[in-house]
């Protein structure tokens, strides 16, 4: 069982404006496919703080974390310059395959701009803010992500 935190990205939801759904959704889905969720967490969108949240879960040896919210074009949307900043190694594929397959779905997925990556022995995945968006491009990616998981801590080869 792989280590998972979801972390959500909104000023709104972490001012009290309004009910974070997309993390809690996101969390309810790793639990149900085998993860144990060890936090979640609600952080303004704020470069600094974002960078530290992730920094921090790399630190602790979270293999899974997911970000949720802060992908879009909003001057204020920052997570993923913020994971740019803490990743050593890029996983586009990942976040290209989300893009893909949410698409068919609808053509506003176009504008996320969400990113993935690997810090130490950490995969970082940032996810649209909206509940339906978080879950449906988790679901896209999550029968695969064991594997990935299992090469970057040493269980198996490429």
């Amino acid at each position: 069982m792989y280590k998972a935190c979801v972390i959500t990205v909104s000023d709104r939801a972490s001012g009290g404006i309004y009910e974070d759904k997309s993390g809690p959704e996101a969390a309810n889905l790793l639990t149900d496919n085998g993860y144990e969720v060890t936090e979640k967490i609600i952080i303004p969108d704020d470069m600094e703080r974002i960078k530290k949240a992730l920094l921090d879960h790399c630190e602790q040896g979270t293999q899974l974390i997911i970000t949720t919210g802060g992908t879009g074009f909003a001057p204020t949307d920052v997570t993923p310059e913020a994971t740019a900043k803490v990743i050593e190694k890029p996983a586009p594929g990942i976040a290209e395959y989300m893009r893909c397959r949410s698409m068919e779905i609808t053509p506003r997925a176009i504008l996320s701009r969400g990113i993935a990556g690997i810090r130490d022995k950490s995969l970082i995945i940032n996810l649209p803010g909206s509940p339906k968006g978080a879950v449906e491009n988790l679901s896209f990616v999550l029968p695969h992500l064991a594997h990935g998981l299992d090469m970057l801590n040493g269980e198996k080869e490429s």
